[in-house]
């Protein structure tokens, strides 16, 4: 979602040109719940800690670090599900810094016995920096010797903290679920320097099913298979995601497509408790795992058991990673 070269947005810098950015993506989609749909706050029931760590094309220079963390769970008194979630992403090795803390609130109607709906928004504010001391510019270049000047141009600009809103649903029974999310549906101005870049809406669809195979397990989960699209959208680019998870008790593994450019293997182990998951992204595209170092995600789940009466109709059956 978000392949636009750093180079690109330090072009944009010093001209008149608006700059639209992509949003960091995490591909364990369903570790991170909160940051795919708010409208997931409290499905787990009681309270689900979350956090991942994502490091994007490693072998470049100018690779994407990100993490999040998060806490959601579902309180009967007021329908629904509350949940926090915060982020930082570093590109170009911290030479752009983006931090958000985000509020999010879901409201959980009961349809009928089979069929219930979520809706979510999002509050959040975000924190853009811009390190003024990695930059390079072309009057500190010697033909023949490099980056051996200092640079004539004059700091300005730097930071920029801004207001964020988005919202989200999600419907599901027993064995189905589907959901759509749109982010930063005000488009605020995360410019750093001077002009207006908008931040431009983020479109999420997503849909899955858990198919039982039968065999009870050591945590009485019915070994199943879990098949998942997800298709994003934002300012003309497009990612669509196919694959499915394979459970047998506490182990999984998923594998998915992306775009005809990359491979998705996940593995990884759910208790009541707690789970634990790695996924590596397969380039296949020219930017192939040789060049970029492909992409390592890590995520970590803690579940803790409720202390009052747990909600009145059950979780959502989709994938943990």
């Amino acid at each position: 979602m978000r392949n636009i070269k750093l180079l690109a947005f330090v072009g944009c810098l010093f001209g008149s040109c608006q700059l639209y950015a992509q949003d960091p993506t995490f591909t364990q989609f369903y570790a991170n719940p909160l940051y795919l749909n708010p409208a997931f706050a409290g499905s787990h029931g009681c309270a689900r800690f979350s956090m991942n760590y994502r490091n994007e094309w490693p072998s470049l220079s100018g690779n994407y670090v990100t993490y999040s963390a998060s806490y959601d769970q579902y309180f009967k008194n007021i329908s629904g599900g509350i949940g926090v979630l915060a982020t930082h992403d570093m590109q170009g090795q911290g030479t752009i810094n983006t931090s958000m803390l985000g509020l999010i609130y879901s409201y959980h109607l009961k349809v009928n016995r089979k069929f219930a709906m979520l809706f979510g928004v999002r509050a959040a504010w975000y924190q853009k920096f811009l390190d003024w001391d990695k930059l390079t510019f072309g009057d500190m270049i010697d033909p023949r010797r490099g980056f051996i000047y200092q640079t004539g141009d004059l700091r300005r600009g730097g930071s920029r903290g801004f207001f964020d809103a988005s919202a989200g649903f999600v419907g599901y029974s027993k064995h189905f679920f589907f959901g759509g999310a749109v982010h930063h549906l005000n488009m605020p101005n995360e410019s750093v320097i001077i002009g207006n870049s908008p931040m431009p809406m983020r479109f999420t669809g997503h849909m899955g099913a858990e198919i039982p195979l039968g065999g009870k397990s050591k945590y009485n989960n019915t070994t199943s298979i879990m098949p998942n699209v997800i298709y994003q959208y934002q300012q003309g680019f497009q990612e669509i995601n196919i694959g499915t998870y394979i459970k047998y008790g506490a182990f999984n593994a998923g594998a998915w497509f992306r775009n005809r450019d990359a491979f998705i293997l996940t593995i990884g182990v759910t208790t009541p408790s707690f789970r634990i998951g790695y996924s590596y992204d397969v380039t296949v595209s020219r930017l192939n795992n040789g060049v970029s170092g492909g992409s390592h995600e890590v995520s970590l789940g803690i579940y803790t058991k409720c202390k009052g009466p747990v909600k009145t109709f059950k979780t959502i059956s989709c994938p943990s990673f």
